[in-house]
């Protein structure tokens, strides 16, 4: 994955909503990681690994790849705003934990990235979003694909005013 090449992908998608909506200089550091914490219960809710009362199938692949990487974008957006994106690279995943633990380690990740904003808790909350994608079974190259796909949406609604 050229990891380079999203977070080049988020700069611009990022600097138009910024421009486009008159934030240029707020801190949205708080917001994007309650956006982040809410995509990932989203993302959650449609593999349906926890709801163990109901016998409804998860959503489609495609659908579980696109919320994933709704979730990406806000990462990828927060090692930018605290300039912690020049030195990471992708992790490289040959093992995750079960699905639900593997979210729970997720949203520990966001939550202590949000109370100490670091390149360590960073990296740790990358790596622990590589491991969901390993545990939901998407290769680093599907998730490129789909992080390319999602950001054109994400312009052309910016064009749509949404």
């Amino acid at each position: 994955m050229d990891i380079r090449r999203l977070y080049t992908m988020q700069r611009q998608l990022d600097e138009r909503i910024e421009t486009e909506r008159g934030l240029k200089g707020e801190n949205l550091v708080e917001r994007k990681l309650l956006a982040l914490l809410v995509e990932v219960g989203e993302l959650a809710n449609e593999t349906r690994c926890f709801k163990f009362w109901s016998s409804k199938p998860p959503a489609s692949f495609e659908t579980i790849l696109e919320e994933y990487v709704d979730g990406l974008h806000f990462i990828l957006s927060l090692g930018l705003d605290l300039q912690l994106a020049e030195r990471i690279e992708w992790p490289n995943v040959e093992e995750s934990k079960p699905l639900v633990a593997q979210f729970f380690t997720v949203f520990q990740a966001i939550h202590l990235f949000g109370q100490s904003l670091t390149f360590e808790t960073y990296e740790a909350l990358l790596r622990s979003y590589a491991a969901l994608g390993h545990a939901l079974q998407f290769t680093p190259e599907q998730i490129e694909r789909a992080y390319i796909a999602k950001n054109e949406v994400n312009h052309e609604r910016q064009t749509q005013h949404y």
